[in-house]
């Protein structure tokens, strides 16, 4: 029996905070939970890229108004994401499942040079694809790291994975009637100023006319049922351009 997907190839991105856990930077059981739902992904013929943030254990951006100069603090940033990277391919080989890190910065003795065209071959193959430090330039955060690598290997969504179960008027936690948006163009996310992504990531995307799905990752099974077509979280397109 075949499995009727919505996407063939997804780009998946995570927050390093998504990894955290009440006693360290790297929860192992968060670590496990997350390695079992891209393992089953792949197991139904999802071609899975990843992006980590490195929230969890250093942020440039926060460093530099410490005083520490910001292209230094987020070249720290970057190597942040690499150790987030390297546990989670970790945990997904421990399942079974073909996993390679590639890194914008050179570090050839832990993981391989990012190269487009080897990253989507490693996705034809059916292996797990976990794209590290960032875009290797300070300035640039992950998500905008994440809005490329989608575009670059050609995914057909990006998935903003988050606490919540989508996109906002206002934090959820903090303002009890904040307005849920289950549709929005990229303009209107830009235009309301909704804190979906840093402004770069979104024109990114908007640009290259790549749909984003924004959704909670803490849901168990919630990527898989998306991935069977059900409708979980808010969806961020380009709309309708009328060109008359």
């Amino acid at each position: 029996m075949t499995t009727k997907l919505i996407c063939q190839r997804i780009l998946l991105k995570l927050s390093g905070e998504a990894l955290m856990g009440k006693n360290g930077s790297i929860d192992a059981d968060t670590l496990k939970r997350l390695a079992i739902e891209i393992k089953e992904l792949c197991d139904v013929g999802v071609q899975v890229g990843l992006v980590i943030g490195g929230g969890n254990i250093l942020r440039g951006a926060e460093k530099a108004s410490d005083g520490l100069g910001r292209v230094t603090g987020d070249q720290m940033g970057m190597l942040a994401t690499v150790i987030n990277a390297l546990a989670m391919q970790d945990a997904i080989e421990h399942l079974g499942q073909p996993v390679r890190v590639m890194s914008a910065l050179k570090i050839n003795q832990v993981c391989e040079d990012y190269i487009r065209r080897r990253a989507v071959r490693h996705l034809e193959k059916g292996r797990v694809v976990i794209f590290a430090a960032g875009t290797g330039n300070p300035f640039f955060t992950t998500d905008s790291a994440a809005s490329l690598r989608a575009i670059e290997i050609n995914a057909q969504l990006m998935i903003k994975a988050t606490k919540v179960r989508g996109v906002f008027s206002a934090d959820p936690e903090k303002v009890k009637d904040a307005k849920f948006y289950p549709r929005l163009t990229y303009d209107e996310a830009l235009d309301q100023r909704l804190n979906v992504m840093d402004t770069t990531a979104l024109v990114l995307c908007r640009e290259n006319n790549m749909p984003m799905r924004v959704m909670d990752i803490f849901e168990p099974g919630a990527v898989m049922r998306l991935m069977m077509g059900e409708d979980i979280g808010s969806l961020i397109e380009r709309g309708i351009i009328n060109d008359q």
